[in-house]
């Protein structure tokens, strides 16, 4: 049973990492194409970009991570399990920071507030985010040492009975635990706050909207809507991705050898890959490509199939 299960989540991996790929892959294309033909690319789509190339890194860390898990356990106890942890805390770490710094972006471009102090955030977003993005690595740089000597001990547990070796080992793992936890509360924690921004704008909008008797389908209220469902299914998807990522790191030893731990470590892939489609679909550049891209492709479907009849008819006559 269990092992037709491994079979059934080891495909449903490899379906979202194929995706994945594809939509991150996809929107680079895109962007790369648009910064040749215009000889400039805007700091958005650098984020975006960036954010492309850290989620196209973790979903490659994180089906290495199955791979040696689920099919070789032996593999993966070896100095491997170092490298591959290192490459998904560094990975995760710049794939909270740029899609925080979207959720940001998104707030200081749409939202409208009256306060001065909001106003130099706005006209100052670009330095604002790079000032965000390069706080964020004193974490990463904590999280990189205390994650590798947790690992570590974790790899050498066998070696000694020691009781203050058992109890050094309990306050590294706890450690690493705490260092976790803020690294993603913290971006989780902006970006829920820009999601209640841009609520608070879009309400002050619309009552804006009915006082002026010019009704509430406008531009502005469309773009608020589509950025907050934007910000919405990010930290849907992250919330679920955390839980994940918590119950894997604190059960290290109890999950990874059976159904749940494997069913918590698929859940892990919906993140980078359904978001990538999330992204896509909130910007108004790549979704206007990729439905262009879709009647193009139902187009050509459709003349293959009255090229396909109109052949078949033909023998028959």
């Amino acid at each position: 049973m269990i092992s037709l299960l491994r079979n059934i989540f080891s495909i449903l991996v490899m379906i979202d990492f194929v995706l994945g790929n594809f939509a991150y892959v996809f929107i680079a294309l895109v962007n790369g194409i648009d910064w040749i033909k215009k000889q400039k690319i805007s700091f958005a789509d650098q984020i975006l970009t960036a954010l492309e190339i850290s989620r196209i890194a973790l979903l490659w860390a994180l089906v290495l991570y199955w791979c040696a898990v689920v099919f070789n356990p032996a593999f993966y106890s070896s100095g491997v399990r170092t490298i591959v942890h290192i490459a998904w805390v560094v990975s995760n770490h710049f794939s909270l920071s740029f899609g925080t710094s979207l959720s940001l972006l998104d707030l200081l471009k749409i939202a409208n507030f009256s306060s001065l102090f909001f106003l130099h955030l706005k006209w100052k977003a670009r330095r604002v985010v790079l000032t965000i993005l390069l706080g964020s690595l004193v974490f990463l740089v904590f999280h990189l040492a205390v994650a590798s000597l947790d690992n570590k001990m974790q790899m050498n547990t066998y070696e000694g009975n020691l009781t203050w070796k058992t109890k050094l080992q309990d306050i590294v793992h706890l450690s690493n635990m705490t260092v976790f936890i803020l690294a993603n509360f913290i971006p989780f924690t902006m970006s829920l706050t820009a999601l209640l921004l841009l609520l608070f704008s879009l309400w002050k909008h619309l009552k804006k909207m009915q006082l002026s008797g010019k009704g509430s389908q406008d531009a502005s209220t469309k773009v608020h809507v589509r950025a907050m469902q934007t910000v919405i299914s990010f930290l849907l998807l992250f919330v679920i991705y955390f839980l994940v990522q918590i119950s894997t790191v604190w059960n290290s030893y109890i999950l990874k050898n059976n159904s749940v731990g494997i069913f918590f470590d698929v859940l892990g892939f919906l993140y980078p890959s359904s978001h990538s489609f999330i992204l896509i679909w909130g910007n108004k550049k790549l979704r206007q490509v990729i439905l262009s891209f879709l009647w193009q492709l139902r187009s050509w479907l459709k003349e293959r199939k009255k090229v396909g009849d109109h052949l078949s008819f033909g023998r028959k006559l």
